[in-house]
């Protein structure tokens, strides 16, 4: 019997120390420091909570789980706020006072918070709201799951953006559109019966990073998706994320009056038309009062819009907005249109629909932009529309999910990418002029701001399927909430709360996820390359394709390379792109000899001789920095290999095969491009480089029709 027990233990242990990445960075393990774990369990041995709403319902549920996680201990809930060590309630509360008159505790708004050591013995969390508090707790728990000091606080926090959104990309079968992760979580069969845990999971995970909203279909939208049967669907999630602080928004199919309303036309200025939108938005507060409004993609890429009845994006949306206007709902109109039908060069196009409209937009309308003019890329410079339309609020558009880069397999940290747009400047006010003011508003003076990022979560068991992409997620709330956050301190909270606190594993892994963006530009995108990827599931490299349908769909578009030069002429002797950007932010790219190499090929085409500021050509440069791409993987695979004893297993090993997927891939990317651009620059590849292990022919003829997301 002893050595069956034996036999039993041997094969549990290692079974309870595995992780799968659920929990995401709210594991809360065990605090290992005893000093720390002292003052931890001191703070949240007596607690006292001021009011019994869901939303505190929530938020004890909360420190109990993270208390017994990392403390091993239960939270006893006090009415006695004498004897408690925190104290946790709203402004109403006497006991609750601004640390002094200089935290105003009005100025913090319904989400903000306040956390403030009093007379050395309580530790007080003060807000508006309920959901302020939820957010302060979060905070409190970052500290602790991160081994700071929670003794003499004091924080004053308020989001700089008001609508901070996941934008989810799912459809009615489950499918998700560039999506790498799995399926859709939303199970719409089995709704609103049915409410799968992880919904309660995702809605915690969002408020403890300050996410406020979430668009829960796709873009290309289905109008199924506003009769009564799916919106009592929608409405069981609007109830499960309320608590948290979280609305529900639906992305609106602009034909919708004609598919499910029985109408003729959806023109936008038709009296039926408008009166069918006022109706289904009624029916839709009637079930789902704090329903936050809706996104829409028209007139782009087949989806209809106002153009189809010779009107203007500024028609369809105020028609929206009317209707919703009267519940306080938001419309927010994508920016992201290109036509075939118009011969300019695609970067141009939504500067030229939009900023002619700039002010006839409704009031509860923003305009939600990319960060780039073209579509997610590795790198792009900032969208000309940001710093363009004054009068009319915009809205930030990131991708978390891994379009152009590398997918579901590439480990690619996007908050340097986010602060490269973020603090970009627009010099539309003068310098200083960044868009992260233009975004929050602060620049123009518009009282609702957003941003959204394409969701990257899916069924998988870790949500996003690459360990790392969750720090894309968790990125994007941090900076929504206060876009002065560095990448450097977002990678390091992640990697404390997701991995571990040992100072060795933070150092090195924080440099692999800082450099991580910049080693997959370099081994796809080089130097302003853009848009060169495969057909359709945009999976891999494919320069050398012209035979697709619309000019602008093509990768010899973009590169343009001949026997002179490769790049695409953006400058006043090409497309003249460059004239829609500000004087002062176009000549910092208007000169072939001083821009920024990073972003040469984007708008200059330039000779395969051109002298970079390296000594060497072009060609030179472009061989250099695909191959410096591929020892910069094997550089993040030897740096990953000396975390084997300070991770679990599980992990370790699925990174490890992934990083190793992704060598393979960026040697295909280096491979297939240099071979191809070979055949225009006529130089030979330099002999202190690895040989292709295939002909160009080979990589012409991969095929991928079933890659996942397309």
């Amino acid at each position: 019997m002893k050595r069956l027990l034996a036999i039993v233990f041997v094969f549990i242990i290692p079974a309870a120390q595995a992780e799968n990445g659920y929990d995401l960075w709210m594991r809360y393990k065990p605090v290992e420091n005893k000093l720390l774990l002292t003052a931890y369990q001191s703070l949240l041995k007596q607690v006292s909570i001021k009011g019994n709403s869901e939303t505190i319902r929530v938020l004890k549920e909360e420190l109990m789980k993270a208390s017994e996680g990392m403390l091993q201990q239960p939270v006893t809930f006090t009415t006695a706020n004498s004897t408690s060590r925190l104290l946790i309630g709203t402004r109403i509360n006497p006991d609750t006072k601004p640390i002094s008159s200089q935290d105003n505790i009005s100025s913090i708004g319904d989400e903000g918070f306040i956390i403030y050591t009093n007379n050395n013995t309580q530790t007080v969390i003060t807000a508006n709201t309920d959901i302020g508090l939820l957010y302060g707790v979060f905070h409190l728990l970052r500290l602790m799951q991160t081994q700071q000091s929670v003794t003499q606080l004091h924080i004053v926090s308020a989001p700089r953006i008001k609508l901070r959104l996941l934008n989810h990309w799912d459809n009615l079968n489950r499918t998700v559109e560039r999506g790498y992760a799995g399926f859709s979580i939303w199970n719409w069969h089995v709704l609103p019966g049915y409410i799968d845990q992880r919904y309660i999971d995702y809605a915690r995970a969002n408020a403890s990073i300050g996410i406020n909203g979430t668009v829960l279909t796709n873009v290309n939208a289905n109008a199924t998706f506003l009769t009564r049967a799916y919106l009592e669907k929608v409405k069981a999630l609007a109830d499960v994320f309320r608590p948290y602080g979280i609305k529900v928004y639906l992305t609106a199919r602009f034909s919708a009056p004609i598919e499910i309303g029985g109408l003729k036309t959806a023109d936008p200025l038709n009296a039926e038309v408008r009166q069918w939108w006022t109706n289904k938005i009624n029916e839709i507060y009637a079930l789902i009062p704090d329903f936050g409004g809706f996104t829409v993609k028209a007139n782009s890429e087949g989806q209809p819009g106002p153009q189809d009845y010779q009107r203007t994006h500024a028609d369809g949306a105020n028609m929206l907005a009317d209707a919703i206007a009267p519940h306080k709902g938001i419309i927010m109109w994508r920016a992201f249109v290109y036509s075939h039908e118009v011969p300019d060069d695609r970067h141009k196009q939504a500067w030229n629909e939009f900023v002619p409209l700039d002010g006839k937009f409704s009031s509860n309308v923003l305009v939600q932009v990319k960060n780039g003019a073209i579509d997610f890329m590795p790198r792009e410079p900032f969208h000309p529309l940001f710093g363009a339309m004054p009068n009319t609020p915009l809205m930030m558009e990131f991708q978390l999910t891994q379009e152009y880069l590398g997918q579901g397999t590439h480990l690619v940290y996007l908050a340097p990418l986010f602060k490269e747009v973020l603090n970009s400047d627009t010099y539309s006010k003068g310098k200083g002029s960044t868009v992260a003011k233009v975004i929050d508003g602060s620049l123009d003076n518009h009282t609702i701001s957003g941003m959204a990022g394409v969701s990257n979560i899916g069924t998988d068991i870790d949500w996003t399927g690459h360990p790392f992409a969750q720090a894309n997620w968790y990125a994007l709330g941090r900076l929504s909430w206060d876009y002065n956050l560095s990448a450097e301190q977002i990678a390091e909270e992640w990697l404390r709360m997701t991995f571990s606190n040992d100072a060795a594993f933070v150092s090195d892994a924080k440099k692999m996820m800082l450099a991580s963006r910049e080693i997959l530009v370099q081994y796809m995108n080089p130097l302003g390359l853009h848009h060169i990827m495969a057909t359709g599931h945009h999976y891999g490299p494919g320069p050398w394709i012209s035979n697709l349908s619309r000019p602008e769909w093509n990768p010899t578009y973009y590169h343009r390379a001949d026997s002179a030069g490769i790049g695409f002429d953006r400058t006043a002797t090409g497309s003249k792109a460059l004239a829609q950007y500000k004087p002062e932010a176009a000549k910092t790219w208007a000169d072939v000899n001083t821009i920024d190499e990073k972003y040469l090929l984007w708008f200059h085409h330039v000779a395969w001789t051109h002298t970079m500021k390296s000594g060497r050509n072009l060609w030179e440069e472009l061989c250099y920095q695909y191959n410096s791409g591929v020892d910069s993987v094997r550089w993040m695979q030897q740096l990953w290999r000396k975390q084997k004893t300070k991770v679990d297993d599980q992990r370790y090993r699925q990174i490890s095969m992934l990083l190793n997927i992704q060598e393979q891939e960026a040697i295909w990317w280096r491979n297939a491009c240099l071979l191809y651009f070979e055949t225009f620059s006529k130089m030979p590849v330099p002999a202190n480089y690895e040989k292709p292990d295939h002909d160009l022919k080979y990589y012409e003829g991969l095929s991928f029709p079933n890659a996942p997301g397309n």
